[in-house]
């Protein structure tokens, strides 16, 4: 029996990184799971581990910054395991990488979308199903850039992951007292593919403390934490699991 036997989990950008890490962990926790990514191929790949170890679950591809992505999410969630308990918003984007001055319209407005706008679109969807359910665990995917260190050519992705923060007090505040908690974890330098070639990985371990970055295995069992009963007292709160990055400097 694991730690999240009978309840449902819906998780974005799940086809690779701590997505994928944490789809393949929360089942294994007893979960049944709801995966999205854009990227059909290879959220298949994911569920077809998660169906050979036994497990449940259901597949949604599309892009998380649509309202009929989200829609589509939960309405699956509840359609296929007849309702929803947690939901890790992990889906993101670095965007464009320049100075603020050489950013365009156009890709603020995207890194915004994919990292912020789509966490207010899915929680608008996912807090009326959690509280049909008696309450339920938010977790949203944020970062260290933007709440604890700037970075150069990273304005938009920080402004968006800094954004987060508001939402997670916000939600609550708003249903704290309904038993729906919102949390952000904030992860450090980690080995996705969003961390670049050897080079820029190994520039982000001399950032941390512990001088090497996570492995998106690490960082899963952070939000398995945070979704799950051992935090049921923790609400509107950030989570560094940053290798001491935002300690250090």
């Amino acid at each position: 029996m694991g730690i999240l036997q009978g309840k449902v989990a819906l998780i974005t950008g799940a086809s690779s990184g701590i997505g994928r890490a944490a789809a393949i962990l929360f089942a294994a926790q007893g979960a049944c799971v709801v995966l999205n990514a854009r990227r059909l191929e290879a959220l298949d790949d994911v569920g077809k581990i998660i169906t050979a170890q036994g497990g449940r679950v259901r597949l949604v591809a599309g892009d998380v910054a649509a309202e009929t992505t989200q829609e589509k999410m939960v309405a699956e969630a509840v359609d296929a395991f007849g309702g929803l308990d947690i939901a890790f918003n992990n889906a993101g984007t670095v965007g464009s990488i320049r100075p603020l001055a050489e950013i365009d319209v156009a890709d603020w407005q995207h890194t915004l979308s994919t990292n912020l706008t789509a966490a207010f679109l899915g929680s608008r969807v996912q807090i009326p199903a959690m509280l049909a359910r008696g309450g339920g665990s938010i977790v949203f995917t944020s970062s260290f850039v933007g709440t604890s260190v700037g970075l150069p050519g990273m304005a938009a992705y920080a402004a968006a992951k800094a954004g987060l923060m508001g939402l997670v007090k916000g939600i609550a505040a708003d249903y704290g007292a309904r038993n729906i908690r919102a949390n952000a974890l904030l992860p450090g330098g980690t080995d996705t593919g969003m961390a670049g070639n050897q080079a820029q990985k190994d520039w982000a371990a001399g950032l941390h403390a512990m001088k090497r970055i996570a492995e998106p295995e690490e960082i899963a069992q952070v939000a398995l934490f945070l979704a799950g009963p051992a935090s049921s007292f923790v609400t509107g709160t950030a989570l560094f699991a940053d290798g001491g990055n935002s300690a250090v400097k």
